[in-house]
Formats: structure tokens, C-alpha cells, sequence
């Protein structure tokens, strides 16, 4: 008996598959744009997080036009990471604020010991 994969859902084949790797190419690059040119530490969180998500984007496209749900389990993964990295960032930004009275990145050459 053969292994067969379940089939894609109509929803999903609806949209073709470039314009998800597009959606997610834009994400990336609005996210690379932001982490760049901003200065100010939380956009950059924010930016690095839109980058997270557009990667998040492609795995679940490809694995469900593959039915394959591996990928999106990986997502999963991803957004934890994702969760944890915005915890200790956040906790690291506002221990700046308190010492600088800023989050801007240029600032942060005063933290040097």
C-alpha cells in the first residue's frame, strides 16, 4: 500500500504559490530596511520579528502546498524562539533606559565597562 499525501486544500491553491513567496520577500525586506536604518532599539525588535514572520510565511505555504506538516511544525519552533528573543530583548532595553534615559542604539557605546 502506498504512502500517500493528503491533498492540498482548495483555499490554499487558490492563491498561487508566488505570490506567498513575494508577500514574504517584501516582509523580509521592510524587516531588513528597518533593522538598518532605525535607531531606536525597539523597532529593531520589531523589524527582526517581521523578518521571523516572513520566514514563518514561506514554511507554511511550502509545507502545506506539499502537505507536508513538518514545516509548520518548525514554525512552532520559530515563534518560540521568536517569543523568547522579544522577552530578553525587552528586559535588555529597559535595563538601558534606566541607565541611558534612552533607546537609541548610538547611545549604547556607553555601556563599555
Amino acid at each position: 500500500m502506498e504512502n500517500q499525501l493528503p491533498a492540498i486544500p482548495d483555499v490554499i491553491t487558490q492563491i498561487p504559490l508566488t505570490n506567498y513567496v513575494l508577500l514574504a520577500s517584501i516582509l523580509f525586506v521592510i524587516g531588513i530596511f528597518g533593522v538598518f536604518t532605525r535607531k531606536n532599539a525597539i523597532i529593531i525588535l520589531m523589524s527582526i520579528e517581521l523578518m521571523l514572520n516572513a520566514v514563518n510565511l514561506l514554511m507554511v505555504a511550502f509545507s502545506a502546498y506539499r502537505s507536508d506538516p513538518n514545516g509548520q511544525v518548525f514554525v512552532f519552533f520559530i515563534m518560540a524562539v521568536a517569543a523568547a528573543e522579544v522577552a530578553v530583548g525587552l528586559a535588555i532595553i529597559v535595563m538601558i533606559y534606566r541607565n541611558v534615559r534612552s533607546i537609541d542604539i548610538n547611545l549604547l557605546d556607553k555601556l563599555r565597562g
